[in-house]
This record gives C-alpha cells, structure tokens and sequence, in this order.
C-alpha cells in the first residue's frame, strides 16, 4: 500500500465512482414504470459499492470491520452486474453498455477481492494482528535416538 491517506485516492473507490456515475446516466433512459424498481435498485446497489468501499477505509484499525465492509462492497457489485444483465435482457442497455459496466465491475471485483486477501496490507493501528514470529526449530538429537534402539 502506498502512503494513501483518504478513501478517495484509493482507485478502487475511483472506479466504484466512475462506474456508479455511468449507471446514473444510462438509467436515465430506462422507462418510467421501472423508475422505482430497477432504476432505483441499479442506483442503490451501484452507489453503495462506492460507499461501502468508503465505509471499510475509516474502518480499518479493525480488520474484522474492514473485511466486512469490503465483502459488503463486493456483494453491491455482484449485484449490479446482476441489474446489468436484467436491464440487457429487457431491453434497457445495449450489448456494449451492457458489456462495458460488466467490466467495469468484474475490475473492481478483482480490486477488492485483493485487498480482502491480504487485509494486514490496508489495516492500521493496535488492533493489527502482529506478525507471529516464527517458532525455533525443535532440535533432534539423532545420537540419542540411534542408542535407544
């Protein structure tokens, strides 16, 4: 981890904001019926990708929270891939806005799935688990063994 000291340089956040704002835009176009069901939902799940990610940050003196709210970030994007390819089928997105949001969440996927595999890069302060130091080895004495027998 380089030396980040908001949420906010961190590019996985960035992406989470990029992506959320293309969703906002494209949802723009879906029909009036769907503005509070899939319209709503799609903006919900991809927003909270963004804040969640933001919501783990300020969390991460604790790599149990931190953890959590990263999984929580990774679920709003699985989900979003999900209204992704309900508003395809209906007819709401092309195949290639379709297919670019799905890469864009697929990425930040690969992203936070990262940074839950190794939390002690992220995490900070007391409550970070210390590196156990690893335990002498256990000396055999081979003579000993060989006159027993």
């Amino acid at each position: 981890m380089a030396n980040i000291r908001s949420f906010k340089e961190l590019k996985v956040w960035q992406n989470a904001m990029d992506v959320a704002m293309r969703v906002f835009e494209l949802t723009k176009q879906f029909p009036n019926e769907e503005k509070f069901s899939m319209t709503d939902q799609f903006r919900r799940a991809s927003r909270s990708v963004a804040t969640n990610i933001a919501e783990a940050w300020r969390k991460r003196r604790y790599p149990a929270a931190f953890v959590s709210k990263l999984n929580d970030a990774e679920g709003e994007a699985a989900e979003s891939q999900t209204w992704t390819g309900l508003a395809l089928r209906c007819g709401y997105l092309s195949d290639s806005e379709a297919s670019e949001l799905d890469g864009c969440y697929e990425r930040i996927l690969a992203q936070l799935v990262r940074m839950i595999d190794h939390p002690d890069d992220w995490t900070v302060g007391a409550n970070r688990p210390p590196h156990a130091p690893v335990p002498p080895r256990r000396r055999v004495n081979f003579r000993r063994m060989s006159e027993g027998s």
